[in-house]
């Protein structure tokens, strides 16, 4: 018995679409145009990322232990970068706005070396009298009620808690020089000024901190913004940070990811930032 022999079926012409009208439709050019429309939608989406990165709201996280217990090391943050009004621009008059204000926790770029991003609590203000005496914080000749800050009885910081020096021979450990150098130009009496468009400073955990009494004050053009929300946070250490090259920071993040979930400290995640 034979082998059957195959039937090839030619294709049938496609028929033309035709509307209730009995009129045949017109091609849209949709198959054209679908890579297009993908790749505007890209460039859109990156656009606006960008946008909101620049000038809404940014991630950071937290390297170090000066502003414990407020933020952890390895907390990681969103950062509201349309808070904070005073570089003179015509839209702050119209937009939501306003002045940094003592007690703000604050993002910033560090005035020296690699410009790092460092967060810490504003203390005083331009124009502002400060004073530390026996770690009693004074502003304008008031002292001031910080619920938030901690001392650590077993290291104690001789120079920080008594602060400004009044004398050119202070001690200088752990002070830049730049600002050893500056610092007495801005003392009055007892009192360290604060000039106009500067703030100081300082870390809520007061005897590791390494702030404004150490390396000056912060200018205005250098503040990112204020941290709003802890969107994720992992238990870590500031070794686990301290290699900020890219291979260390991809270390870094696959030493994370290989923690996850047992690490996250699911108690603080989305919590607000006072």
């Amino acid at each position: 018995m034979s082998e059957p022999t195959p039937v090839i079926v030619e294709p049938a012409a496609p028929a033309t679409p035709v509307d209730v009208a009995g009129e045949p439709f017109r091609s849209t050019g949709r198959e054209r145009t679908s890579l297009r429309e993908y790749i505007e939608s890209l460039l859109v989406t990156v656009i606006l990322a960008l946008f909101g990165t620049s000038f809404v709201v940014q991630a950071f996280k937290i390297p170090s232990q000066s502003m414990e217990p407020t933020l952890l090391v390895g907390d990681h943050l969103l950062v509201n970068k349309f808070i904070f009004g005073g570089r003179g621009a015509w839209y702050e008059g119209i937009l939501p706005y306003r002045p940094i204000e003592r007690g703000d926790i604050i993002v910033f770029r560090f005035p020296f070396d690699d410009h790092a991003h460092y967060v810490k609590r504003v203390v005083a203000a331009p124009g502002d009298r400060l004073r530390v005496v026996d770690r009693q914080l004074y502003i304008n000749g008031q002292p001031v009620e910080e619920p938030y800050k901690v001392h650590d009885p077993l290291n104690p910081e001789y120079f920080g808690d008594n602060f400004p020096p009044t004398a050119p021979n202070f001690f200088r450990r752990n002070v830049r020089d730049e600002w050893a150098a500056e610092l007495l130009r801005h003392v009055r009496g007892r009192d360290l000024v604060v000039p106009p468009n500067k703030y100081f400073v300082m870390g809520d955990n007061r005897d590791h901190s390494f702030d404004s009494r150490y390396w000056g004050f912060v200018d205005r053009e250098a503040v990112m913004g204020r941290p709003m929300m802890i969107y994720w946070s992992i238990d870590a250490t500031s070794a686990d940070y301290a290699d900020r090259t890219f291979t260390g920071r991809l270390a870094s993040l696959a030493h994370t990811v290989s923690r996850l979930p047992m690490k996250t400290r699911w108690g603080r995640m989305f919590r607000g930032v006072r």
